[in-house]
């Protein structure tokens, strides 16, 4: 049929979910695998009247699921974790197609924890409570409640993961969602739509649109029945939201990447940093967390450097879907022009690849990690989403922190060191939305998640999440003055 899409057997609807219902659109994309390039087939294309369908719909879907009872909200984000591990393997193929990301990957994290959002904040809802206080004997209640239509636009490096994060929180806070896919990576967020209608999500409460920014994109986070917005993507795509959302005063989460450092002190394990260092590569650099920035304390840069190069030297690239894999390919030949760009002009400005540096085959960039790279150059302070590592060095504590805090973002920061006590200052002198210690994504849902400077705007995770995708209200009832109705 020329709405579905078969991709390793499975079939996936191409159209729009919107109110209950597939919807098609006179105007259609095309979407590539990253894998070879083939087309896996035509996506329908929406635009003004398809945001303006679907917010009706979220919109008219609201007062109903906003009025469900917690514990039938949480009955059925379970439901929908249910059919996501029990279609896992066919979702994991998909995505691994659709955006060139790992196959076991996606069996053994991914697509679990797609699950694991959904179950997380249906059990949250049950337990998301302020405890009473009193002012002069009057008592103060805080309640949390359904903001209204949200909409939710993610990202193509990790589009089902990205996508519970944002639409299991909304969901258990009882608003309605339009979310919209990356066009790069759109398949897993259309089977989304079908495993949360067959576990019984009413019409209207979760609506797919799949389209670009220019079109689709502008017409919903512009519209005025929107009370939320979520994003996760770029700088100046964020910018360009705000604006849009800046007449109705629309409130916006913001996840906007980064260049985020590693710190590795000489009193650090060494095969530890550099394990941590080489992790940065995962998804072929394709990471908002990514430590791309490596800072190395002077004494051991040498050693790190020799230790870095044969660690590299083992990792595998090609074929996702292979067992044997350890990188895969950029997602478009777009985002493998522009990593070809950066690399080039810094290495014209003077850096040393003394790990890949060029293209290979297709849409695959070679693992690189540039050296002699000064900090005001454009390969330090801008970020390049792709398997691309920087090299400096330091020669205390003081210059660490100044490297690594010498740009315009703060998503996060790894530090590698032996030393608890430097641990601990340097952390607290580090701008980052979260710092890992001798480790590297480590990520629990009851944790603030978010970004400083230009790397965002508030924090979601836990009651985070419900403070933003809800209206909190606090109630104030006096202890005398009831009217005596019997």
């Amino acid at each position: 049929m020329a709405d579905r899409i078969t991709v390793a057997g499975v079939s996936v609807d191409a159209r729009h979910w919107i109110g209950g219902a597939r919807v098609a659109s006179a105007e259609k994309f095309t979407d590539h695998s990253p894998i070879d390039g083939g087309v896996l087939g035509e996506v329908a294309r929406g635009g003004p009247a398809e945001a303006e369908a679907a917010v009706a719909a979220a919109r008219a879907a609201f007062p109903a699921w906003a009025a469900t009872s917690r514990t039938e909200r949480a009955r059925l984000l379970h439901a929908i974790a249910d059919g996501v591990e029990k279609r896992l393997d066919e979702l994991a193929i998909v995505e691994t197609t659709d955006n060139g990301a790992l196959l076991r990957s996606h069996r053994r994290g991914v697509m679990p924890r797609v699950a694991h959002n959904f179950r997380f904040f249906a059990d949250w809802l049950l337990t998301l409570e302020h405890d009473d206080f009193d002012t002069r004997g009057h008592t103060n209640h805080v309640s949390w409640d359904p903001a209204g239509p949200c909409v939710l636009i993610t990202p193509w490096n990790a589009p089902l993961m990205l996508a519970s994060w944002k639409v299991a929180p909304a969901l258990a806070a009882g608003d309605t969602v339009v979310l919209k896919p990356a066009e790069w990576s759109p398949l897993t967020a259309s089977m989304l739509a079908d495993i949360a209608a067959e576990a019984g999500l009413p019409a209207g409460v979760l609506n797919v649109v799949q389209g670009y920014g220019a079109e689709v994109g502008d017409a919903l986070t512009s519209h005025p029945d929107v009370r939320r917005i979520s994003f996760t993507g770029s700088v100046p795509t964020a910018r360009h939201i705000a604006a849009s959302a800046a007449a109705n005063l629309t409130p916006l989460s913001l996840e906007l990447g980064g260049k985020s450092p590693l710190l590795v002190f000489a009193d650090a394990d060494l095969d530890l940093a550099v394990g941590l260092a080489v992790e940065q590569y995962d998804n072929a650099g394709q990471v908002c967390l990514a430590a791309t920035r490596i800072l190395v304390e002077e004494p051991v840069a040498e050693e790190f450097t020799r230790r870095f190069v044969e660690r590299a030297g083992q990792l595998t690239q090609g074929d996702p879907r292979d067992r044997a894999t350890d990188i895969g390919p950029t997602i478009h030949p777009r985002q493998l022009e522009k990593i070809d760009g950066f690399v080039r002009r810094a290495v014209g400005a003077g850096a040393r690849a003394v790990v890949g540096g060029h293209r290979k085959d297709g849409q695959y960039y070679t693992p690189t990690l540039l050296t002699d790279v000064a900090q005001d150059s454009e390969i330090v302070q801008e970020e390049v989403f792709g398997p691309v590592l920087t090299l400096q060095t330091f020669a205390d504590e003081d210059e660490a922190v100044r490297l690594a805090n010498g740009t315009r973002f703060g998503l996060a920061a790894t530090l590698a060191t032996g030393d608890p006590e430097r641990a601990e200052r340097v952390t607290a002198r580090l701008v980052a939305g979260t710092v890992w210690v001798n480790c590297f994504f480590v990520r629990d849902l009851r944790a603030p998640f978010g970004g400083s400077r230009q790397s965002g705007t508030g924090r979601e995770g836990g009651t985070w999440s419900f403070d933003f995708y809800c209206d909190l209200k606090n109630t104030v009832t006096a202890p005398e003055g009831w009217t005596d109705h019997g």
